[in-house]
């Protein structure tokens, strides 16, 4: 049965020819590539070392070449009181956030996505801030401090890897996120 031929549209049809390593590949650029060959090859805790390594050259090169260095601002005061559950938070907007981002779009280690900049702009309400998380790429619980879930933001994929099932919440920075006073009240209404 030919792929095409199929209603499904899911993995099932062309198992057999990814099992064969016969399945169609979309193309994939040079960047796209170097960055799967670092994650492949690397521990979390050295992609890491090597990511600020890099991003500490990159902006070296940066400030030879009279180019602004990432990020370009040093990331803002965050809210005097930490946000909890049930806080009204406005999501910056993207310039604000990529002010923030270094060279590997990430701010203290938290990657701001393509997909995330629908929500700029929008008012959020806080579902709670992270204390813990399982990092899968090296199945280690691992602390964090100054990351807010928002409640329903859920990762749907990303335009790199295609649509995703899984509803994973989305990792805000604080630093993302201004407190938005007296929304509740209209919300409510």
């Amino acid at each position: 049965m030919k792929l095409e031929e199929t209603q499904l549209n899911c993995q099932i049809p062309c198992l057999q020819r990814v099992s064969e390593g016969l399945a169609e590949v979309p193309p994939e650029s040079l960047g796209r590539r170097v960055k799967l060959m670092i994650r492949r090859r690397l521990s979390a805790g050295k992609e890491r070392v090597f990511k600020n390594r890099t991003n500490d050259l990159m902006n070296r090169f940066c400030e030879l070449t009279g180019r602004s260095t990432k990020p370009s601002v040093s990331p803002g005061n965050v809210a005097s009181a930490p946000l909890q559950a049930g806080d009204w938070v406005r999501v910056r907007p993207l310039k604000e956030i990529e002010a923030t981002l270094n060279q590997w779009r990430q701010l203290k280690g938290c990657t701001f996505m393509p997909e995330m900049a629908e929500y700029c702009g929008t008012t959020q309400r806080v579902l709670k801030p992270m204390k813990r998380f399982v990092d899968e790429r090296d199945l280690r619980v691992k602390k964090s401090n100054g990351i807010i879930l928002l409640e329903g933001v859920m990762c749907r994929g990303t335009a790199e890897f295609g649509s995703c099932d899984r509803s994973c919440f989305v990792f805000w920075r604080e630093e993302w996120l201004e407190r938005a006073d007296n929304v509740g009240e209209t919300c409510a209404e």
